[in-house]
């Protein structure tokens, strides 16, 4: 079964140029590296950094609000990756490392579940701020990656049935045929929140399931993050909704729930909105 690795981006140059450096060494080479760029014409010159890795770019353009179309974008990563002969792809976040045997891993799970409609998440370790860039080794960011406190962790090679609503595309491996089975992504979801948690609803509609994989490794290369993510409260209370009224529950329920209670959100009859005059909030 060959793999491919797809990876969405729009800025984050130097993570993915150290995430193609690492994919460079990996010990089971991928099909291809297929990268989605999200109207950043300067992806193509991180690309040209390592012509040994070989390499797909598809092209798209951010939305005309400026939002990023992260359903579209994995979508046409994964039909690139199929146009080219891949069997399962891998999908890959532009901030995180692979350990040196994560397509070999993640090949291996899939290949143990074959026959099923499956999602396979391996591990993801946080690396901490402030890194310099010699200490992105294997060694060091094994020594200062932390596990989020809410992902199972199987003993090594082992696999564990998931809730599905846990899904999260950051690192995780499919089938191409499990993918078009499950509909790929919902690209009613526009900006950020909510496409990964309706995905596992469509793999489970599909009559799929969601593995933790003991193993698999990625290490996340630590950016500045806000949570809850006010600024980008119009698109979660949207795509909350579109979630909502195709499931019947509301999907990131903390963000919510945070927001409600700062001020940012609220319900309007069964929809969430964001709150008018909303800049001494932020601020």
């Amino acid at each position: 079964m060959n793999v491919a690795v797809v990876t969405i981006a729009s800025g984050r140059h130097t993570h993915l140029r150290r995430q193609r450096e690492w994919l460079a060494a990996q010990s089971e080479a991928p099909l291809s590296h297929v990268v989605v760029s999200m109207g950043d014409p300067g992806i193509a010159q991180v690309l040209s950094l390592r012509p040994e890795l070989p390499t797909d770019l598809v092209a798209l353009e951010r939305t005309d609000t400026g939002e990023l179309p992260l359903a579209a974008a994995r979508n046409a990563g994964v039909a690139r990756a199929a146009e080219i002969g891949a069997e399962s792809v891998v999908l890959l976040d532009v901030d995180c490392l692979p350990h040196r045997d994560v397509v070999r891993e993640y090949r291996g799970a899939l290949e143990r579940l074959a026959g099923r409609r499956a999602v396979v998440s391996g591990r993801v370790q946080y690396l901490p701020e402030g890194m310099a860039e010699e200490d992105y080794t294997a060694q060091e960011v094994a020594r200062r990656g932390r596990d989020h406190a809410a992902r199972v962790l199987p003993p090594a090679g082992e696999l564990v049935a998931a809730d599905p609503r846990m899904l999260w595309s950051l690192s995780m491996a499919t089938t191409v045929r499990t993918w078009d089975d499950a509909g790929g992504f919902d690209e009613r979801y526009v900006g950020y929140g909510g496409e990964d948690t309706d995905f596992g609803q469509r793999l489970a509609a599909a009559g799929g399931s969601l593995w933790w994989l003991g193993g698999a490794a990625v290490y996340h290369q630590h950016h500045p993050t806000q949570s809850p993510p006010v600024q980008h409260a119009a698109a979660i209370a949207r795509n909350a909704n579109i979630f909502r009224r195709t499931w019947g529950f509301d999907p990131m329920e903390g963000w919510l729930t945070a927001m409600a209670e700062r001020g940012v959100l609220t319900r309007l009859g069964a929809d969430w909105v964001v709150v008018e005059h909303r800049s001494s909030i932020d601020s």
